[in-house]
């Protein structure tokens, strides 16, 4: 039998991703461990590898081709001994078959949703119009694949707004205290499983809080965002091009709609004199001993004081330290600081993982790193998911104060403006000073106002002090 290759789930967000490359042609032969595509994801591109051996059989979605779902049928490859043009033909019959939905799973009193459940086999999936074929793909199956459907939970008392949901999920969500009306759900008919309510625990796959209340008879429907004909309907035809939108920008769109949603934000902001800072900086770096190329061993720069700074602040603040959840507060025992590196079409935040325990110059080492791989769109998802805060810096834009967005799952993040020369008063006397001001915003539920400016207190110390990080 021949193998389908599935279009893979390079990360538990990922629903679609381009195709952008194959590095096998029909025909080739292929063995375990080669990589045979790049795939696009919202973030990075992403190496496919084969986990069998066998030929290249038939290529079903060329190169170049966006926004393909996640298990749809992308190739098939004949296993070692198979007809080939056998094999392509039926993953060509495959791909021209019309798209029937399998029918869903009935619940078992047996069976349950944990490890019983994951072991079971998968169910195949449904191709770009194509019915279910072949073995299992040459990709790892979803976390979520092989639960029973369950029976649906309604939301009210009334009948509407039936909300399809697993046993398990049921379970978690109960013992959380999270509302199943407010879980988007990504099992199959858009039930609600297991993985979803943990999402949820994390801040992601969330509803809106509009999206998620079911208006009572004779309520006022919710505000909506005018259409996209309303708003071209403003605009005098002829006058505008439409440039759609690549998968990062709408990503980028959802989760910033998500933040301000799902997120309460606190702001606080607070001036740094980053005169000792400047100094500390331009020592350190003229101290620094040079490779077998000549070039120096590192070149610090304001925002790896920064990262450092804040990652020791949140040791001095643990409180701060955390992330809401429906069901408890986390908090956590490392300062993961993510970073916004500004990309092609939009942002990611690489983390910096256990900043608080790294040097100086381990941090922006790393951060160049993380920063080119970003920008060519290689960075892996564990690189750049998760963390327990972030920085955002415009200063080298001149921008003096802004508040960043939260990124979910974070509590806080750091805003910084640019470093400038401003007159002070100390003393009774009026100086120059080179200054800088950072915003703060906070998810209220988690950290208050109190505690963000406790955290903001420790960052001053220590920014004003760079010793203090040495130490």
């Amino acid at each position: 039998m021949p193998i389908n290759i599935l279009m893979p789930a390079l990360s538990p967000t990922m629903e679609k991703g381009n195709l952008a490359k194959w590095l096998k042609k029909e025909g080739d032969a292929v063995k375990t461990g080669d990589v045979i595509a790049e795939i696009e994801t919202d973030k990075a591109t992403m190496e496919v590898e084969a986990i069998d051996d066998g030929t290249l059989a038939k290529i079903v979605v060329p190169e170049g081709t966006n926004d393909v779902p996640v298990n749809e049928l992308i190739a098939v490859l004949a296993q070692e001994g198979e007809d080939v043009k056998a094999a392509a033909g039926q993953g060509a019959q495959s791909a021209r078959t019309p798209n029937v939905p399998p029918p869903s799973p009935q619940p078992s009193p047996h069976r349950g949703e944990g490890v019983a459940a994951q072991a079971a086999p998968p169910a195949p999936a449904v191709p770009r119009g194509g019915a279910p074929s072949g073995p299992p793909a040459l990709t790892t199956p979803s976390p979520h694949r092989g639960e029973g459907r369950g029976e649906g939970v309604r939301a009210d008392g009334h009948g509407t707004n039936r909300i399809f949901s697993s046993p398990l999920a049921r379970r978690l969500a109960k013992a959380s205290g999270i509302d199943l009306g407010r879980i988007a759900g990504s099992g199959p008919h858009g039930r609600v499983i297991a993985r979803d309510v943990t999402a949820a625990n994390e801040g992601r796959g969330l509803k809106s809080p509009v999206a998620a209340a079911a208006p009572a008879a004779g309520a006022p429907l919710p505000v909506l965002a005018p259409s996209d004909e309303k708003i071209r309907a403003l605009f005098a035809p002829g006058s505008y091009d439409i440039v759609p939108h690549d998968n990062v920008r709408k990503i980028i769109a959802q989760r910033l709609v998500q933040a301000k949603l799902t997120i309460p934000h606190f702001y606080l902001t607070i001036d740094c004199d980053i005169g000792k800072l400047v100094a500390a900086r331009e020592a350190i770096n003229a101290a620094a001993p040079s490779d077998n190329d000549g070039k120096p061993a590192w070149k610090l720069s304001i925002n790896d004081f920064v990262i450092k700074a804040l990652a020791l602040a949140l040791m001095r603040v643990p409180e701060a330290n955390v992330t809401w959840t429906e069901g408890g507060m986390l908090k956590h025992k490392h300062a993961d600081v993510g970073v916004a590196v500004a990309i092609k079409g939009g942002l990611i935040t690489p983390i910096v993982r256990e900043a608080e325990a790294k040097s100086l110059a381990v941090i922006s080492n790393e951060m160049k790193d993380y920063a080119a791989r970003a920008r060519a769109r290689r960075l892996k998802p564990e690189e750049y998911q998760g963390g327990t805060t972030a920085v955002s810096n415009l200063g080298m834009y001149g921008i003096k104060e802004f508040y960043a967005v939260i990124n979910p799952p974070h509590a806080t993040i750091l805003s910084v403006g640019a470093g400038e020369e401003r007159a002070v008063a100390r003393g009774g006397k009026i100086e120059a000073a080179q200054m800088m001001t950072v915003g703060l915003a906070t998810d209220h539920r988690a950290v208050d106002g109190a505690l963000g400016a406790q955290l903001l207190d420790a960052f001053k110390a220590l920014i004003e002090n760079p010793v203090l990080m040495l130490v």
